[in-house]
């Protein structure tokens, strides 16, 4: 039989509205390139599961499948012995309760009624692997000349599926022709998941100062709270204590906790209120820390915390040693800065008054991250710069007045790299070191999101 004549017996199927059985009888209309399709559907079937396979053809993806499943094949003609024979066109449809998979692949498109057909197979309530050519694919394309009975475009295939009660979880190009599904019972009868209690947290910090640094630790400290939880932020300057009880207070954003705050009787008094707290903070100037009664309330601060997740190495060896409660988070601020290649050949001067300078965060951080070169009286812009910079030169802040160090640009080196540098002397930076720092930091995140949740249930 001549092509053409195969196309005109093709059409003259759709028009009678009846399976070209004669076409499916004939070995030869089964095309070796369907095995490619079959492979792509065995990545979606999970091992040691139960298979029916509708318009099963030369049965490719039996041969596909991982361990352990059981196949059952089915068709218009008999393919092997074990074929259940269906026209499924006439309303016919494999008794296989038992399947925990239904897959059809290039069958959708030759059905008559595709609603009843994928009704019954909603009724197995299991998912559905399906191949189809969506009129997207090819607009215009003569569809009767295939033998295909019916055309959906993408968003009428989902409204097709929706009906029989089935919602999409995968999608995939086979080819320029035909993409292949994954669609899994939608029960919208069925209650949905269970929503967790709301939670009270207050988060204590600094987060009003227009530096940098306390911008941007008010967005990454709301990255890491659950969904359940209903946020209040309060000030440490002004002092502005929320009168109701909360289930979890956290003490900082990640950046460094002065010592006059510390002999405040509210935090404490805040700490002490609450079930649960967190310190997620840093320390600066730490001989303040040593000052009158600081030394005692410090330490009775991070006694009441359930956990102190440190900023720095050198924070834990100044005030976390002998204690249980003490965890190593590292500069989580980093987390916002991906690794990014400079494009200016330039040096960028921050000063220290950059913190003044009201700009947006995502437009501070693409400007950092452009020079190869950077010099910078700001610790987190330091921290920016690192990783992106090729070159860094810093110099430490001295707010309190005379050659008094705040201490912090050394730990941060030292949690970085391992070591520190010289002030006012361009250092090399260590990529490599910079990216394990980012991905330890980031696990340390992950224990940390998860702590919270916990706290938060």
């Amino acid at each position: 039989m001549s092509e053409n004549d195969d196309i005109a017996r093709r059409k003259a199927r759709v028009a009678a509205r009846e399976t070209d059985a004669e076409r499916w009888s004939r070995r030869e209309s089964l095309e070796p390139q369907w095995g490619y399709r079959a492979g792509l559907a065995a990545q979606l079937i999970a091992a040691h599961t139960r298979v029916l396979d509708i318009g099963c053809g030369a049965m490719d993806l039996e041969r596909a499948l991982p361990e352990g499943c059981a196949y059952q094949p089915c068709d218009l003609v008999a393919r092997d012995e074990r074929t259940i024979v269906c026209d499924l066109n006439r309303g016919e449809f494999p008794d296989a309760q038992d399947a925990d998979v239904v897959t059809m692949l290039g069958v959708l498109e030759y059905i008559l009624e595709p609603l009843d057909l994928l009704m019954k197979i909603r009724a197995l309530n299991r998912p559905l692997v399906c191949s189809y050519s969506i009129t997207d694919r090819r607009p215009g394309m003569d569809r009767a000349s295939q033998g295909w009975m019916n055309s959906f475009d993408f968003g009428g295939l989902q409204t097709l599926m929706a009906q029989a009660g089935f919602r999409l979880r995968h999608r995939q190009e086979v080819d320029n022709l035909q993409d292949i599904f994954k669609w899994v019972p939608d029960d919208k009868a069925a209650p949905g998941p269970r929503l967790a209690a709301a939670r009270t947290v207050a988060v204590v910090s600094y987060f009003n100062d227009p530096n940098f640094g306390d911008r941007l630790g008010y967005h990454v400290i709301n990255g890491l709270l659950p969904a359940n939880a209903v946020v209040s932020h309060v000030t440490i300057n002004p002092w502005n204590p929320p009168p109701e009880p909360f289930d979890l207070v956290i003490v900082g954003i990640g950046n460094s906790l002065n010592a006059p705050p510390i002999a405040r009787p509210g935090l404490r008094e805040l700490v002490e209120s609450a079930p649960h707290s967190l310190g997620i903070f840093g320390t600066q100037y730490r001989h303040q820390y040593a000052d009158g009664d600081v030394p005692r309330l410090f330490d009775g601060l991070l006694s009441n915390l359930t956990t102190w997740w440190a900023r720095y190495e050198e924070d834990i060896n100044a005030f976390g040693r002998g204690r249980s409660n003490v965890r190593h988070l590292g500069d989580f601020l980093i987390s916002a800065f991906p690794m990014a290649t400079p494009t200016l050949d330039r040096n960028l001067v921050i000063p220290a008054d950059f913190r003044h300078k009201p700009l947006p965060l995502d437009r501070v951080i693409q400007q950092i991250q452009s020079y190869r070169r950077v010099t910078t009286a700001r610790l987190h812009t330091m921290l920016c710069a690192l990783t992106s910079a090729e070159q860094i030169s810093y110099q430490e802040q001295r707010e309190l007045g005379g050659q008094t160090l705040s201490g912090k640009f050394r730990s941060q080196l030292y949690d970085v790299f391992g070591r520190t540098y010289p002030e006012n002397a361009f250092f090399d930076v260590d990529r490599d070191a910079v990216l394990a720092y980012k991905c330890k930091v980031e696990a340390n995140m992950e224990a940390l999101r998860a702590q919270i949740a916990q706290l938060l249930r």
